[in-house]
């Protein structure tokens, strides 16, 4: 960032992509101008460098972020790719309805190699507001593990996540999506080259789960947080209040 910052920051890099034909420029922005004016406004120094690259030329031709859907996200899931060599997890689920659950497990030695750890009732509802699962996922890293399971959760990752993560499975477990009838020991298919995450099961055996769901009481029974766990809608659209 401190590279960046010498170079011209953040506005380099939209200029970059205002001339690839990539951002809106005539969006009004909080200054009174349009985004492709207050660019303009900006003089940089024109000298050779090498932190941010011309977009015909990336590292890479896909970002570091991908998107699956499957039975398991009909709305959606994210996932991190970038520095992940294994792309491709299939195993049992090991089901937490916390994270606080989920480390417990892992403290103790109980999550083994091939599982998919399953954390769920941590979305923008049932966190409430999608607290990430670093410390699930450290915890793993270091016992040997970050290659070897994968984890799945309707909360959010951090940015320091290692290891085959995926967050924000919408809909979320609070509101009956998929994640909240897993049961342990359901195969889960993890497949981010085919953009795929979804549980081994019937569309039927699916169904019938999710008919015998009830939603748990919401954590919070009054005060900002209910409010906000009332209002927020799913992590696909945001996790927007309204």
């Amino acid at each position: 960032m401190y590279d960046l910052d010498k170079i011209g920051g953040l506005p380099l890099i939209l200029k970059k992509l205002l001339d690839a034909g990539l951002l809106h420029g005539e969006t009004l922005t909080v200054t009174g101008k349009t985004l492709r004016e207050n660019i303009e406004a900006i003089k940089f120094d024109g000298k050779p460098q090498t932190i941010v690259r011309e977009v015909a030329s990336p590292i890479h031709q896909e970002g570091g972020l991908m998107v699956l859907r499957g039975n398991l996200a009909p709305g959606g899931a994210v996932i991190k790719v970038s520095g992940i060599p294994k792309l491709r997890h299939q195993g049992p689920a090991r089901i937490f309805d916390s994270e606080e659950s989920a480390f417990s497990a892992v403290n103790k030695r109980l999550i083994r190699p091939g599982d998919v750890v399953v954390i769920r009732y941590e979305g923008p509802k049932g966190g409430p507001g999608m607290r990430e699962m670093l410390s699930v996922t450290a915890a793993l890293v270091g016992q040997g593990l970050g290659d070897q399971v994968a984890l799945i959760t309707d909360g959010r990752f951090s940015g320091a996540t290692r290891g085959l993560m995926v967050g924000h499975v919408s809909p979320e477990a609070q509101v009956g999506g998929p994640i909240s009838v897993l049961r342990d020991g359901d195969l889960i298919t993890l497949d981010a080259e085919r953009r795929l995450l979804k549980v081994e099961i019937t569309d039927q055996e699916l169904a019938s789960r999710m008919r015998s769901w009830k939603a748990p009481e919401l954590k919070y029974k009054k005060g900002a947080l209910f409010k906000y766990a009332t209002l927020v809608h799913s992590a696909s659209s945001g996790a927007i209040c309204g």
